[in-house]
């Protein structure tokens, strides 16, 4: 294991801000993991944690030591004729993964198709897509305890998920580096989700009419591909905020205003969708400097010319926020971590 210094990061966000890392390690096992935390420790530096790189952006180089996780393996374990357990390392690929166990006719994961990152950042925002969350899946997973510096195990209810949430976000944030996540799949009687977004119009234009867990794979990158931008491309994040929930009272208030506001309830609760709010305040396809709303989804902020820098993106994020706060009276959070 080599640590660098002043190491550039542009390569390890998918935004390519041209930020760097006072130091840097790419980490395979659990070994040199530790060996690079007490190393931080021993200087007093800050980590942090990067995976695929596809959730974070950098305003500013990082004074500490920037540690990717390379752990690999997926291992598989049958439960019954019904169930099986997947195993994933840190550092998979999350739409690898999610193929792999496609190709294995293991169902659960198919909705989740083609969101980047890696698998060991899912369970801290508890990614979702298309109707379909981490939670619903999640058996399981490994820990390094940096306080104690020993593993543990994190059950669903210790994880506590909530909407793009979780314990990894919250109170445990910055406790805890995330080695490997278990899955319970479904190995035959697939549930078949198809009722969210536009899976079902995109099946019809297949010509699907008995859709198994491949169709809606395929039916969600279609989509996902029409929208978002490749990051390879044109750097970003994917969505850069998230679906703000609302009380229902301010939704009515709301809606008495904007009558066709789109909108689904939840309990109480009433969840908006961001990118419409967004796109109703004149955002979608709006440029301003190296940074614009990308033209096909109002929620994906883009790195244009290739030339921004993270302060830029952010400037342009808290206009987007202010001015859907100026006219909705909601705001705005922003889904993508902040150096």
């Amino acid at each position: 294991m080599i640590i660098l210094e002043n190491h550039s990061l542009k390569e390890h966000n998918t935004f390519g801000v041209d930020a760097s890392a006072r130091y840097f390690a790419a980490v395979s096992t659990l070994e040199d993991l530790k060996s690079v935390m007490n190393f931080a420790k021993s200087n007093n530096l800050p980590t942090l944690m990067l995976g695929g790189g596809s959730n974070v952006l950098f305003t500013k180089n990082f004074e500490g030591v920037a540690i990717q996780i390379n752990f690999k393996g997926i291992e598989e374990t049958i439960l019954s004729d019904d169930e099986v357990l997947v195993k994933a390392q840190a550092g998979e690929n999350w739409h690898s993964f999610v193929q792999f166990c496609l190709q294995k006719n293991y169902g659960g994961l198919e909705n989740l198709s083609l969101i980047p990152g890696n698998v060991g950042t899912s369970p801290m925002q508890n990614i979702g897509a298309y109707g379909t969350e981490i939670k619903d899946t999640f058996a399981g997973c490994t820990v390094l305890n940096l306080l104690t510096g020993e593993t543990e195990e994190f059950s669903h209810e210790k994880c506590r998920f909530g909407y793009r949430d979780s314990v990894f976000k919250q109170e445990g944030k910055g406790k805890y580096i995330i080695l490997e996540v278990s899955f319970r799949l479904s190995r035959r009687n697939h549930v078949i989700r198809a009722g969210y977004g536009a899976i079902q119009s995109e099946l019809e234009n297949m010509g699907v009419t008995n859709p198994g867990i491949q169709d809606i794979s395929t039916a969600v990158i279609n989509i996902r591909k029409s929208k978002l931008p490749d990051p390879k491309v044109l750097g970003n994040a994917g969505s850069f905020f998230k679906n703000p929930t609302i009380p229902a009272e301010q939704f009515r208030y709301v809606q008495e205003r904007f009558p066709g506001i789109p909108n689904y309830p939840a309990g109480n609760l009433v969840k908006v969708p961001a990118g419409w709010l967004i796109e109703q305040c004149g955002w979608k396809g709006k440029q301003i400097g190296n940074v614009a709303s990308h033209e096909l989804q109002a929620l994906v902020i883009v790195n244009k010319t290739g030339n921004a820098s993270g302060k830029e993106i952010f400037d342009f994020s808290t206009k987007i926020i202010d001015s859907v706060k100026e006219k909705f009276g909601i705001e705005l959070e922003r889904e993508v971590n902040i150096i």
